[in-house]
């Protein structure tokens, strides 16, 4: 029962990397359609974040009520909802149609991915072996997929509408199997449903320097992680003068590098331990941005982006491992973190589809090359004893 609660975990994940890689691949195209400029285009991106951004800060009190199934059934039917209505309007030119789908996209994503990572920490913390860099490296797989089949139907010159009513029926596939396999670890306490008898300093306890570290790790390496999903093709684009297929091509490259340093991860943390790692792939993913931004040629932009990927790959899992690895407060430890993370993730790509708009899309990506500097430089506040590496500020 615990595999399938797995594979149910698993194929949420995949089905949002899926439908994300399938928007994205096709956010050049759906620009044409709206007749939009780059900073019209991140107002329309403004429409993922506030959903995400009131589903992620909502999130964390509902686990505590209502337990983490209602919240990942949530992220299974509305991003499935918010794809229909951008598949269907935007070729009907209805700009506000298309932020509405966002929205909903990004209100289901946002819930859904607290209580994935809440629960992926606590089947990790039950099993004692990795969980929530596998859930990661399964949306790595969904955009992977999600968008070969962009490029692959942006080549044939699909039209917008057929690619992401396909994308559509595929995520809701997925969330349907991910709803009739889902069997909890994290539940709710049936004598204190709503957390009354929980004492009220409790949540700020949680808030030590440690997690905080943690926190602003978290937020670089998912800023980073957005900007690029979001700005990778349309840098290409815009910044050379390519071709759609070329921009939906690097998008793909920098998901798969992502999927192989999430996959192949896992023995580097064993063997190196948890800050080491995270700290490499900040300075790994730093070099990346540095690439693309001073990138002459597509090619070169196609290699960095490569490099972007791999560097960040194992940061966000892993600074939620760390977030979970607490023996009394991992669930809040891990709803905290994952809410700074995700708030980067989706709020950061509009401003720097402002900044883009003043001051060029390459000189935007320095902000999360920043971020990620850093990153770098806390990344010990990721240790443990486990690995050896006791950490010695609070928490």
């Amino acid at each position: 029962m615990r595999a399938r609660h797995r594979a149910a975990l698993f194929a949420t994940s995949t089905m949002t990397g899926f439908g994300i890689a399938s928007w994205i691949t096709r956010t050049p195209a759906v620009r044409d359609e709206l007749g939009a400029s780059i900073e019209t285009m991140g107002l329309v991106l403004l429409g993922l974040s506030v959903g995400s951004m009131i589903g992620i800060l909502g999130a964390g009190a509902l686990v505590r009520r209502i337990g983490t199934r209602p919240l990942v059934l949530v992220g299974g039917a509305l991003p499935v909802v918010g794809m229909l209505l951008v598949a269907l309007l935007a070729p009907a030119h209805l700009t506000a149609g298309v932020w509405v789908g966002l929205w909903c996209i990004g209100f289901g994503c946002g819930a859904a991915e607290i209580g994935l990572n809440v629960e992926a920490a606590a089947v990790e913390r039950r099993l004692g072996r990795p969980v929530v860099p596998v859930l990661h490296a399964c949306f790595s797989l969904g955009t992977v997929v999600g968008g070969a089949a962009g490029i692959g139907l942006t080549a044939l010159r699909t039209p917008v509408t057929a690619h992401l009513l396909t994308a559509t029926v595929v995520m809701a596939g997925l969330a349907v199997y991910a709803a009739a396999n889902l069997r909890p670890e994290h539940r709710v306490d049936p004598a204190d449903p709503v957390g009354t008898t929980a004492p009220a300093p409790r949540l700020r306890s949680v808030l030590t320097v440690q997690v905080l570290l943690i926190g602003v790790i978290t937020l670089a390496m998912a800023f980073a992680e957005g900007a690029a999903s979001d700005w990778l093709p349309l840098l290409i684009t815009t910044g050379h003068d390519a071709p759609e297929v070329t921009g939906s091509l690097v998008f793909t490259g920098f998901a798969l590098a992502m999927l192989v340093g999430r996959s192949a991860g896992t023995p580097l943390v064993a063997r190196f331990g948890r800050a080491p790692v995270i700290r490499a792939c900040a300075v790994i993913g730093t070099l990346g941005v540095l690439l693309v931004v001073t990138a002459a040629t597509p090619v070169v932009t196609a290699v960095g982006a490569a490099v972007w990927g791999l560097g960040i790959a194992l940061g966000f899992p892993l600074a939620i491992s760390a977030a979970g690895d607490h023996p009394t407060d991992g669930d809040r430890r891990v709803s905290v973190v994952a809410t700074a993370g995700y708030v980067a993730f989706l709020a950061g790509p509009p401003l720097l589809g402002f900044l883009g708009e003043h001051l060029g899309l390459q000189a935007a990506m320095l902000v999360p090359a920043g971020l990620l500097v850093v990153s770098a430089c806390i990344a010990s506040a990721t240790r443990t004893a486990r690995s050896g590496q006791r950490s010695r500020l609070p928490g």
